[in-house]
């Protein structure tokens, strides 16, 4: 008797501690990853002379499936997407598929754009109330979409942002949800810093159609400025998308165990506020070097390096590489300059849409030791190009420009009209 009891105890424990064992391993940690934007929706998108038109439902959908490729490959997770191709999933479809799934985590992956081509960094946003008016015009850019979808519509149609009532009731609603939104952010935005040398704008709060019916932790992360050239070309690269995947597949592995260690609600360290970097009243170009020697892009003289502005002075060509009004991304230029070889380089300033007292800007269209034919395609594209002879060269120029910015954006044109390599020649006298 002793014996059989003894056998029935052993092997009616063992069967729980497998049953257990069986749904523990069987429970996966699971993620929807939002690719924002999609099909007739090409979301924020600029147009570059060498890296084509950058579209953020492009580039959003590289950075997802990447990640999630990682996911997949970790027994612990379970992985759903809104979207795997290039269609567009009404904000209805996206959140509520993420309900429907008991998600643990809800991630939205957008690419930023502004104005104007200074702006730049990352940041990521969590559901909230919150009335700051420099992140308003996202949450505006992120909301405009409702308008694509008739079940957006009718979903978001008594929602007001503006209604007292309607931001309580959200604050009710997502208040369990917002201290685990915010930790995970950290650990995105931290590791976009100390992993990728990124800069970022912080973690906030915002009122985003996209995240503000979820019933799990969520986040909207803006992982660049499209409108920036140096951001555009970082997002639309592998190398760039790698990065990024790979720093939000590191953060969640953390935030997962920092659920577990914490029994589901885990208490953040309040993170030290940073001081928002203040651009400066000059833009600063890095000089890589002086040379009579004229050089295209593409030319291994200039080791790789992109965004190359050429500007003409004295008869020797100056090459310059970026732009940017904030020291922070200036001294990060000068090191990458230094790092690909240019020992010499140097931080130089230039007063934005700053006039010539004397003297004007104008364009060099052209160089050859032959004259060139009057049915040349230069020549019949642009009217009122200047010829003169130099040293047993012809050299042909085009247009008078007062300012630096203005010759610039005239150069732009003729390359999209298909006159490459125009350089920008400064002439004192």
């Amino acid at each position: 008797m002793i014996t059989n009891s003894f056998s029935f105890k052993r092997y009616f424990s063992l069967f729980f501690v497998m049953f257990f064992l069986i749904s523990g391993a069987q429970k996966k940690f699971t993620i929807v990853l939002d690719a924002g934007h999609g099909g007739s929706d090409h979301g924020a998108n600029r147009h570059y002379g060498d890296l084509g038109t950058v579209r953020e439902k492009d580039v959003t959908l590289a950075i997802t499936l990447k990640l999630g490729r990682m996911l997949e490959k970790n027994k612990d997770y379970k992985v759903i997407y809104t979207r795997k191709i290039d269609e567009f999933p009404s904000l209805t479809e996206r959140t509520t598929l993420a309900n429907r799934s008991k998600a643990d985590l809800f991630i939205s992956i957008h690419v930023n754009a502004s104005t104007k081509t200074s702006p730049y960094g990352t940041e990521t946003f969590v559901q909230g109330p919150d009335q700051n008016k420099t992140n308003l015009e996202v949450a505006k850019a992120e909301n405009d979409v409702i308008f694509l979808d008739e079940k957006d519509r009718e979903t978001f149609a008594t929602y007001d942002p503006k209604s007292p009532e309607s931001l309580i009731a959200l604050k009710i609603q997502q208040s369990k949800y917002l201290e685990t939104s915010l930790l995970f952010g950290s650990y995105v935005e931290g590791n976009f810093v100390k992993k990728d040398n990124r800069f970022s704008r912080g973690v906030k709060q915002q009122n985003l159609h996209v995240l503000r019916l979820n019933a799990m932790p969520s986040v909207l992360i803006e992982t660049g400025f499209v409108s920036n050239y140096d951001e555009a070309s970082y997002l639309a690269s592998d190398r760039g998308q790698n990065e990024v995947s790979q720093s939000i597949y590191d953060a969640i592995i953390v935030y997962k165990k920092a659920i577990e260690r914490n029994g589901g609600a885990p208490t953040p360290t309040r993170e030290v506020e940073k001081p928002v970097e203040i651009a400066l009243k000059n833009d600063f170009r890095i000089l890589l070097m002086s040379s009579q020697t004229k050089y295209v892009p593409t030319d291994p003289a200039l080791k790789g390096l992109n965004y190359i502005l050429t500007i003409k002075e004295n008869d020797l060509y100056k090459y310059y590489f970026s732009v940017t009004n904030m020291a922070s991304v200036r001294d990060n230029n000068l090191k990458t300059a230094k790092d690909a070889g240019f020992r010499n380089a140097s931080s130089i300033s230039f007063v934005p849409n700053q006039k010539l007292g004397t003297g004007y800007y104008t364009l060099e269209v052209a160089v050859s030791d032959q004259k060139l034919s009057s049915n040349s395609f230069m020549l019949n594209t642009l009217k009122d190009v200047n010829r003169t002879k130099e040293n047993g060269k012809f050299y042909y120029t085009y247009g008078k420009f007062s300012s630096l910015e203005e010759a610039v954006k005239i150069q732009k044109q003729l390359d999209e009209k298909g006159i490459k390599n125009a350089t920008i020649q400064k002439i004192s006298r």
